[in-house]
């Protein structure tokens, strides 16, 4: 019983350690080289770590030069076996409002471990609130809109059933 209780101690100090060492910004900033391959770069105003978090504060988000967004907080939370990515106050360009809804007030991605084929998405905004998510296995993705307000532009793109307007679409 007591090697029992020494593997599982070892095991927790192992696991903290990693996620206190954990190299937070060099993940970011593997991400932004990332994204940078496909023209897309954040620029953000200021950056803080936690034990289990990572936050960027009012970040612009651009492709090809163009802006396309204002985001006032990007929160990353992981303890490895479950990540949560909340995005507040995400402000879309004026120049896209024809396209998409322009204001999000937050949007909430989460990934677990003990279902690792699919990643949940909920959000909130001018649009009303939608969740959803994506099936890895299936490489499909589904968004139902809680709401049918401010979706006018996203309608010739939506599909209706039962439960009112979703997205559907593989990749």
């Amino acid at each position: 019983m007591q090697m029992v209780k020494k593997i599982f101690i070892t095991l927790a100090v192992i696991w903290f350690a990693l996620l206190l060492w954990m190299p937070k910004q060099e993940l970011y900033y593997k991400l932004e080289e990332e994204l940078a391959k496909n023209a897309i770069k954040i620029n953000e105003k200021s950056m803080d770590e936690g034990i289990f978090s990572f936050t960027i504060n009012q970040a612009d988000v651009y492709a090809k030069g163009i802006k396309l967004a204002n985001v006032e907080k990007v929160h990353f939370f992981t303890v490895l076996f479950y990540t949560k990515v909340t995005v507040e106050n995400l402000t879309l360009d004026d120049s896209l409002k024809n396209i998409a809804p322009t204001h999000t007030k937050d949007a909430t991605v989460t990934y677990a471990l003990w279902n690792p084929l699919y990643i949940d998405v909920e959000a909130t905004g001018s649009f009303g609130g939608l969740n959803g998510g994506v099936n890895l296995a299936d490489k499909t993705l589904r968004v139902d809109f809680n709401e049918s307000k401010g979706i006018e532009m996203l309608t010739p793109k939506l599909k209706q059933d039962e439960k009112g307007w979703y997205y559907e679409t593989s990749f």
